[in-house]
């Protein structure tokens, strides 16, 4: 390993001395084996920006992550006070022998924002924080008026949500169209929609007759107030009733519901989900009529800073922001704060708060983002987006001399945002700081100081550092895979392993012959969602399509929502958007829903003439999402390949003399499992003042199986061994299975072969949860005429697994089918046939196609913030 020959260049120092002083500038890692980690040896820089590169799975996160910084947690966690301990979650101990030199380390993961609405920009940075303390403390209050506290200001505190919607903003009510969809009828032509049919519908209307109604006059003709009564009234008359449609009278005592309290008492009180469907499509959700949407008290929108309520500066632009709360900060003449003022927007408290809000806000506005909102929720963020928002944050703190542990901080990003983002990581580093950087961005790695690459293949066939040292030195190193993309010529992709991806698995090197000419064309007109206004689109059929633009210009608007929710309330009119997609697992779970996982009210889209859905027949939508929430849900249980090897088990002559079936063999039931770990394979060891960790199922040593079970074997096998499988294994060993051994080729065929077939979905990247997902669509028959909508499928991939996937969507392509990505790759959009570019810039500067064409086409545009980089794909 390479390591040792550029640490010679230090001092001439002893060996021992090197690893008892840090002082040599070194962080000095011995014996990790975190994961798949060899027991490796590994020197490298503090003071310096660090890539750690490597294929999908090869180990790089697991030193990077699992060893250096859990270790500098660790040791950090051995400073607080026993009984602190407690309180804190605290990370596990990772295996390594010794690490010197390692200063605090901060991380900073690549993750999504919690769903929920609650979760805003301005929570994740604290500004919201801020600014409800400037309207506390130095805000317009209305005469006569108390001084609020600042959680009077947030909508997420029992002191300042609306009591009407708790803080949402969002109401979910009834209104006379949706309980009465067709006017023209009667009561007893079933008019009220809402209320239920059979004998409960006759009833309600049996009791209108005797409470003196009109029930055979059409709906619109009746009184307004008796329209009012019928349907909203929380009266419940109790009558008795002589039913007119029996031949002997039964006079009985019926009680009257409003059709809005049948529907909220059903939505509250059934345990019927085919009936709480039925009432919930009478519902109507929109902003909170009595906070309009702003989720606080009437008392907090009082409150004025700048001729702006706290709302209002919730709602606009941070560029704008800074605007408006700049004058204040030039003040040179300050007053003394008093609770007494009904204004402190001049004092020295509103000066003090501003500064400090607007320095935090440039941070942000360098970092490209202030077309953001403080009130954007956070789930509707990209990747890129949230990682920019962290990174800002510790800018700010201002700490020296530590390490931040950056987990791909350009994924997500357009090339032009990534470039004040490496300015970011040069400021940490002349801070005085280390920065270590998992990455697979190229150029983000030419940036750096050192290089430590980790492989050679994925999952047991990596695990080694094959490189450490300055960026150039890798071009020596013939067995890494990353070296060609690094130094160009990519195209052979794994290196030095002809013939073979990353993991092992078939590669075609993602080529193809010539570009593919439309078939057809899907035109949709006048869109209006978040910042697209009155927009037309065309998507070209029968190829694959590339749609681009710098961050926040409404790519992943038009494509994940707009184009997948249209075609969707085409395939399927009677379901919503999201039920209309195919892109859950083949064992038949619900698939993914197509709305923002916000937890609150989705935007208002608008769409004017569609043309060309006749020509779609299916819609797949294939996202980054977890395929499961817990470690029980795994790859083979996902792709639907756990049920044929259940069955081969149940097959054996083993099984059957002992009456076992395939249910024996799945560890989610009683019968088969271990009942000390209920199937996980593990339990949690609790330590009262050190780190919790998990630990293998003592009973059944991590297997998820009672030993009986495991008494049944498969050509040599037990069920817990073909599990601990990788997938490369399995191939081979369940060849002649053949429902098995499809699931398992197009998982080698998309670069997933170094997975284990057990492995929990709690795991798995985001990237690698897409592969599957794709994997279990490819597995399928082939249909064509179907669309494939992917949101930045690249994520998280190093360039050679890119490739595997790109294959594989051209082979889709190759089937009759449409494939639509939103991408900023720029040697994917390259390798597109048609590229549709947004712009110019993000949020309300963008929302347009700037240019639409051949890849070639786009990259000549004057308008295009791509184009640069994508002319510069090209003659790479």
């Amino acid at each position: 390993m390479r390591s040792e020959q550029h640490a010679a260049r230090l001092p001439d120092l002893a060996p021992g001395l090197l690893l008892d002083h840090p002082a040599d500038g070194f962080v000095r890692v011995r014996g990790a084996r975190e994961n798949n980690l060899r027991n490796v040896d590994v020197d490298v820089p503090r003071d310096a920006i660090v890539a750690f590169t490597g294929v999908s799975g090869s180990g790089k996160s697991s030193l990077a992550f699992g060893t250096i910084y859990a270790e500098a947690q660790r040791r950090y966690f051995e400073s607080v006070a026993p009984y602190a301990r407690r309180l804190i979650q605290q990370g596990h101990n990772p295996k390594v022998e010794m690490i010197t030199g390692l200063p605090p380390a901060v991380a900073l993961q690549q993750r999504r924002g919690t769903p929920s609405s609650r979760s805003t920009v301005g929570t994740v940075t604290t500004l919201s924080n801020s600014l409800r303390m400037l309207f506390s403390r130095a805000g317009t209050y209305p005469d006569g008026s108390a001084q609020l506290d600042s959680d009077a200001f947030s909508p997420n505190t029992a002191a300042g949500a609306c009591p009407e919607c708790h803080g949402l903003g969002i109401a979910h009510t009834v209104s006379e169209k949706s309980l009465v969809p067709d006017e023209s009828l009667t009561i007893r032509e079933g008019a009220v929609a809402a209320w239920p049919g059979a004998w409960q519908g006759k009833n309600l209307r049996d009791i209108l007759t005797h409470l003196g109604y009109d029930v055979d006059t059409p709906w619109r003709k009746l009184p307004k107030k008796h329209r009012d009564w019928i349907l909203f009234t929380e009266e419940q008359p109790v009558v008795e009733v002589t039913p007119q449609r029996d031949r002997v009278a039964k006079p009985y005592k019926g009680r009257f519901w409003s059709a809005k309290s049948y529907v909220l008492h059903t939505l509250a009180d059934s345990k019927s989900n085919t009936m709480r469907e039925r009432v919930l499509k009478f519902m109507e959700t929109g902003p909170c009529p009595r906070c309009g949407g702003t989720g606080l008290t009437p008392d907090a929108l009082a409150v004025t800073f700048a001729g702006h309520t706290i709302a209002d500066l919730n709602a606009v632009p941070m560029a704008e922001l800074a605007d408006i709360i700049r004058p204040t900060t030039e003040l040179t003449e300050s007053a003394t704060a008093s609770r007494k003022q009904t204004s402190g927007e001049l004092n020295e408290v509103a000066v003090a708060i501003t500064r400090d809000l607007l320095q935090r806000i440039t941070v942000l506005l360098d970092l490209g983002l202030g077309y953001l909102a403080l009130g954007r929720s956070t789930p509707t963020l990209s990747p890129g987006e949230m990682q920019r928002l962290r990174i800002a944050t510790q800018l700010r703190s201002g700490l020296f001399g530590v390490i931040y542990v950056l987990d791909e901080p350009s994924a997500g990003l357009h090339p032009a945002d990534a470039e004040p983002l490496l300015a970011v990581l040069d400021q940490l580093k002349s801070s005085g700081n280390s920065v270590f950087v998992v990455e697979h961005n190229m150029d983000v790695v030419r940036r750096a100081d050192w290089l430590v690459d980790v492989g050679p293949r994925a999952g047991e066939g990596g695990g080694e550092v094959l490189y450490s040292g300055p960026v150039a030195g890798l071009a020596d190193v013939g067995e890494s895979v990353t070296r060609p993309f690094l130094f160009g010529n990519g195209s052979g992709g794994a290196g030095s392993l002809p013939g073979m991806g990353a993991d092992g698995g078939p590669d075609d090197g993602g080529t193809r012959g010539a570009r593919r000419e439309p078939d057809g064309w899907l035109e949709l007109r006048d869109i209006s969602r978040h910042n697209l206004r009155e927009l037309d689109a065309d998507f070209p059929l029968g190829v694959l399509t590339a749609v681009t633009g710098v961050s926040g210009s409404g790519k992943s608007t038009l494509v994940s929502q707009v184009l997948a929710e249209v075609v969707g309330a085409r395939l399927h009119p009677d379901t919503s958007a999201g039920a209309g997609t195919d892109s859950g697992p083949a064992s038949g779970a619900e698939p993914d829903s197509l709305g923002d996982d916000t937890g609150g009210l989705t935007a208002p889209l608008t769409v004017g003439p569609v043309s060309g859905l006749d020509r779609v027949d299916r819609l797949v939508k294939v996202d980054q999402k977890p395929i499961g929430r817990t470690p029980r849900s795994n790859l083979a249980t996902y792709t639907g390949l756990f049920d044929a090897v259940r069955k081969e088990f149940a097959a054996t002559d083993e099984a059957k003399s002992r009456g076992f079936g395939a249910g024996r063999f799945s560890f989610n039931v009683a019968g088969g499992r271990c009942e000390t770990c209920q199937g996980e394979g593990f339990v949690a060891v609790e330590l009262l003042f050190l780190p919790g960790s998990y630990g293998p199922c003592p009973e059944c040593q991590g297997s998820r199986y009672n030993p009986e079970t495991l008494e049944v074997t498969y050509r040599g096998k037990n069920v817990a061994e073909v599990l601990g499988m990788t997938v490369n294994a399995a191939s081979e060993f369940l060849a002649d299975v053949p429902s098995a051994a499809r699931s398992l080729q197009t998982l080698r065929e998309v670069g997933l072969g170094y997975l284990r077939l057990g492995q929990p979905a709690t795991e798995l990247s985001g990237g690698e949860a897409q592969r599957i997902k794709l994997a279990t669509e490819l597995q399928r028959a082939s249909r064509g005429h179907t669309l494939y909508v992917l949101d930045e499928p690249t994520t998280g991939l190093h360039p050679a697994d890119v490739q595997l996937l790109m294959a594989q969507l051209h082979r889709l392509v190759d089937a009759g089918n449409t494939v639509v990505v939103v991408e900023h790759e720029m040697d994917v959009v390259a390798a597109a046939d048609w590229v549709i570019d947004l712009g110019p810039a993000g949020g309300d500067a963008g929302g347009e196609i700037v240019a639409a064409g051949t890849a070639a086409a786009v990259a000549l545009s004057q308008d295009s913030r791509t184009a640069p980089y994508l002319a510069s794909a090209l003659k790479s």
